[in-house]
């Protein structure tokens, strides 16, 4: 085992708004945290364009700037970075231990902060075109779209509310799925119908999106006959759902059926005591940025809570 013998406050694990956020909280607490923040550091606005709606940046600012200045203001007051990837966590044993590859870190208190992953479908056009007119968040995302043509993928609950959400700022909204029935609420189904706005397509997979600097349109595949079609298009919402990056904590921290770690209600305490869950690891409901923050500002005041409890102990058991 290579690494270090010295015992860290806090080990922050990823590097987005609520990573960057809970190692603000914990450095200006003198907490020291260490954040191992891997390689594709910043989470989901990294491939985020233009951010409107995070306060604070009147004039917008782009994705990779504003986590770059998240993480300047956190290594301002004394967070330490380690740009690489955890690949194995033993919260069975204290202190906890965070494994890089060959190097062990040990934790009194670990902020989990690795985020959540949108859904692709895996096209070349599509991962091409992200931040021009490619995007999985309508809510960041639908002011860029006013008085354009919009098309959403996807048959849940969550497509049918990005679509209705979108109409308040496209001229159309076409929602498409590869299935003639959804797997949508029936509200929400029934809402779509009645909005003059949307369009619902079906059966048709996107096989490719169109356009060289920014979406034009797309061409869709009919799933029963395979004839081709292509329609307009200015915008393009993937709404096929999300994926929680928690592979490495499943076997040791309690999760809901879609692997999002649960929290004790009004905290970031996880099952573990000293373990602390923020931002989109935790959250499928809100998914913003400033959500993300927020919660990355209680989880490094619960861990401070957390440690000046265990330090109080410790006294009072050598008193």
């Amino acid at each position: 085992m290579s690494g270090t013998d010295e015992i860290r406050d806090v080990i922050i694990i990823g590097g987005g708004p609520a990573g960057y956020t809970a190692a603000l909280y914990a450095a200006r607490a003198e907490l020291s945290p260490l954040v191992i923040e891997g390689f594709q550091w910043g989470g989901q606005l990294m491939v985020t364009s233009d951010v409107e709606n995070y306060p604070g940046y009147p004039d917008g600012v782009m994705g990779p700037e504003m986590m770059q200045d998240f993480r300047r203001q956190a290594e301002r007051f004394g967070a330490e970075f380690v740009t690489d990837d955890v690949t194995a966590v033993d919260f069975s044993q204290r202190p906890f231990r965070i494994t890089v590859h060959k190097d062990v870190h040990l934790a009194r208190t670990v902020i989990v902060a690795t985020g959540a992953s949108a859904r692709w479908l895996g096209l070349e056009s599509e991962q091409r075109l992200q931040g021009r007119g490619v995007s999985a968040c309508a809510t960041c995302d639908g002011a860029f779209f006013k008085e354009k043509e919009i098309v959403v993928v996807g048959g849940g609950d969550s497509a049918f509310e990005e679509a209705l959400f979108l109409t308040r700022f496209g001229t159309k909204v076409t929602l498409v799925h590869r299935r003639s029935d959804f797997r949508a609420s029936q509200i929400m189904v029934s809402r779509a119908r009645a909005n003059p706005k949307i369009e619902l397509l079906t059966p048709y997979a996107v096989d490719e999106v169109l356009g060289d600097i920014s979406v034009t349109g797309l061409r869709l595949r009919n799933t029963e006959t395979g004839e081709l079609r292509e329609i307009g298009a200015q915008g393009f919402f993937v709404a096929i759902g999300h994926d929680p990056n928690t592979s490495l904590f499943l076997d040791q921290l309690d999760h809901d059926e879609n692997g999002y770690l649960l929290t004790k209600p009004g905290s970031t305490e996880t099952n573990v005591p000293g373990v602390f869950a923020v931002g989109d690891v935790q959250d499928h409901i809100y998914r913003q940025a400033i959500t993300a923050a927020g919660s990355g500002c209680m989880g490094a005041l619960d861990a401070e809570r957390y440690l000046a409890e265990l330090e109080s102990e410790t006294d009072a058991v050598a008193a």
